[in-house]
């Protein structure tokens, strides 16, 4: 067991767009893609961080990842994030 994995979801404030990661420690992660440290979010900025889930290891949190990037996990996760 690696420890807890977060998979973490952002939404750019500027145009709404989601992006999902997984990390171990969530808050440099959150402080890397403010400062321009992704590729793709960087350009988004500033970001909101709206969801997170806790897995007890890295595959189970990267299977998780890539279904909310897979078209049905995208509309589930949307489900979620209503409010």
């Amino acid at each position: 067991m690696d420890g807890d994995i977060i998979l973490y979801v952002i939404k750019s404030l500027s145009n709404g767009d989601l992006y999902v990661g997984i990390c171990k420690d969530l808050t440099k992660r959150l402080h890397e893609h403010e400062k321009g440290k992704n590729r793709y979010t960087k350009g988004l900025r500033p970001w909101k961080l709206v969801h997170t889930e806790k897995f007890p290891d890295w595959q189970s949190a990267r299977d998780q990842e890539k279904y909310y990037k897979s078209g049905s996990g995208k509309e589930k996760l949307k489900s979620i994030l209503v409010p």
